[in-house]
């Protein structure tokens, strides 16, 4: 039981992330965005994470979003090259030397501690990436005469313009046209743009998505599906009306082939309940991932990338649902344990907690 997945041999690359690619900035520790005098530089963005942490995993990937001919963008290039993503489709930019035209985005992130929530401010407007245009990139070249067997996309991109939401819909076409595997995260961004605005351009996408991921925010908020029993806080989660809600989606949109979704309890800034479920709809199953109770967090930005990277990993390498999931929710709770956006976690190290291994001192 596995997704119709193209082989690796007719294609050049495992897994394409389109989406956009910030510099973070952050102060050490848990401390104040008002009262930091210096800041960490970390590179992250929710599409481009995925594509990064394959990589890691040892998936052929690539990434394509904006840059600039600038420095600040080169600390994107070096990071994506640095672990061996082909960057070569991504779109630069000239820089005016001011940013009117295009920029890198920034976003400035603390991370919060117990009462306290993490904080991110967002500093990316004309962006290069939210410059894209649908003929900005060969589609036809990239999916069909390169090859690739996944792409991942998502709310992120798609909110960033009017001009990204038309890009989204071109290159999930192009991409499903091409018997490309389409995973798609709806993450709501408020910041970005309303529910409202969200639902009339996601809706008409879904059509070209094999694999939908999201939390229970982003299927109210992006979809617009209601989930009984939930509070605004989102501390407790009703499990069975959350997967009566997911079987209400698929209903809807028979060409879902898979359905993903985080599960996270907020007990605090620092320690939350994680897990996660995946519905298989040929079946009409649901599959359970570990479940990581009072998980300690580092740093929580970057857990649901960790679990869609997670899965799309399991699938490509020709695993069955249940491993999917297992080592989603593996991966999305280890990622949280680290500082920074993107995976620092090994192929050995997920497979030992997905597998159930303990976290006794490696020596």
């Amino acid at each position: 039981m596995s997704l119709s997945i193209r082989s690796a041999e007719s294609c050049e690359l495992d897994l394409v992330s389109l989406g956009e690619c910030m510099i973070r900035l952050s102060p050490p520790g848990h401390g104040r965005i008002e009262f930091a005098n210096m800041l960490e530089v970390w590179v992250g963005g929710g599409e481009f994470n995925v594509a990064y942490a394959l990589a890691r995993l040892g998936m052929r990937t690539g990434w394509v979003g904006g840059l600039v001919d600038n420095q600040v963008s080169s600390i994107i290039e070096n990071h994506a090259r640095g672990a061996g993503m082909d960057i070569s489709h991504a779109v630069k930019l000239p820089y005016d030397g001011v940013g009117r035209d295009a920029r890198i985005g920034l976003n400035f992130t603390e991370v919060g501690s117990g009462p306290r929530a993490s904080v991110t401010l967002y500093d990316r407007g004309h962006s290069a990436t939210a410059k894209m245009t649908p003929d900005s990139v060969d589609w036809k070249a990239l999916f069909q005469d390169k090859g690739v067997r996944w792409l991942h996309s998502g709310g992120i991109f798609s909110c960033l313009s009017e001009s990204t939401r038309e890009v989204a819909a071109v290159a999930l076409k192009a991409a499903h046209d091409a018997g490309t595997i389409v995973s798609y995260d709806l993450n709501f961004r408020s910041k970005l743009w309303s529910s409202e605005e969200a639902i009339a351009t996601t809706k008409p996408l879904v059509q070209y998505i094999d694999c939908l991921i999201g939390n229970e925010e982003d299927f109210q908020k992006v979809l617009g599906y209601e989930i009984e029993g939930t509070d605004d806080n989102l501390k407790e989660l009703p499990i069975e009306q959350y997967k009566a809600m997911v079987r209400r989606v698929a209903k809807d949109y028979p060409n879902l082939k898979v359905i993903g979704t985080t599960l996270r309890e907020v007990l605090s800034a620092s320690e939350n309940n994680w897990s996660a479920i995946l519905y298989w709809a040929e079946t009409d199953t649901f599959y359970h991932g570990p479940d990581f109770e009072r998980l300690i967090l580092e740093d929580r930005v970057g857990g649901g990338d960790g679990f869609a990277s997670g899965f799309a990993y399991a699938f490509l390498a020709g695993k069955d649902p249940q491993e999917a999931v297992n080592l989603g929710t593996a991966h999305g709770a280890m990622l949280q344990t680290t500082r920074g956006d993107t995976s620092q976690i090994t192929y050995k190290e997920l497979m030992h907690v997905a597998g159930g291994g303990g976290a006794r001192i490696i020596r």
